[in-house]
């Protein structure tokens, strides 16, 4: 019955400053549990390490020495990595420019060699305009209708028309169906 009467007379604050206190009490007997585990005498203070603390300390340096000479090697092997990709990385860049410049100079050669292509043509055809029509009409004769289309398109229409009235009609409807289906497949755009 008193004890009824004593814990009635107990305040809420006073029932929770008792349990914090068992608590602190409950902690200090556990650390000083594991000082005991550890090797410490609780009232020794700063006592040295009994012989198994320090093989378990000795052990935990030598864990993380080794983690960390791992991890020294893994960052010496990502350097390389990283210096391997940027010396590929440069031979490529470099590789590129040199193709760059060949395509440039591929694309200076065909043109060149398209100009001097279009540049015998013109020659040919003025040669073919300044003969006689009866001679270029003999030579149309013998060339693929197409290949004498060709030509018979980029000549003056008049010079045109003097070897085309020279040409069998066999050949010169030939050479006419050519130059008109040329462009027949030509968008009407």
């Amino acid at each position: 019955m008193r004890a009824r009467r004593r814990l009635r007379r107990l305040s809420v604050p006073g029932a929770i400053i008792c349990l914090l206190l068992m608590s602190a009490l409950l902690r200090i007997g556990g650390i000083a549990g594991m000082a005991q585990a550890l090797g410490h005498d609780p009232g020794d203070g700063d006592a040295a390490p009994s012989a198994a603390a320090a093989e378990g300390t000795s052990a935990l340096l030598d864990a993380f020495r080794a983690r960390e000479s791992r991890l020294e090697a893994r960052e010496a092997r990502v350097t390389d990595h990283e210096q391997a990709l940027a010396r590929a990385s440069a031979e490529v860049e470099d590789r590129l420019a040199a193709l760059q410049a060949a395509e440039q100079a591929l694309a200076a050669m065909v043109a060149l060699a398209d100009r001097a292509a279009a540049d015998d043509l013109a020659r040919l055809t003025a040669v073919y305009e300044n003969m006689r029509p009866q001679e270029a009409a003999a030579l149309f004769e013998t060339m693929d209708p197409a290949f004498g289309a060709g030509f018979l398109g980029l000549m003056d229409p008049v010079a045109a028309a003097a070897i085309m009235g020279r040409l069998t009609p066999a050949t010169a409807y030939s050479i006419s169906a050519v130059l008109a289906g040329r462009n027949s497949s030509a968008p009407d755009h």
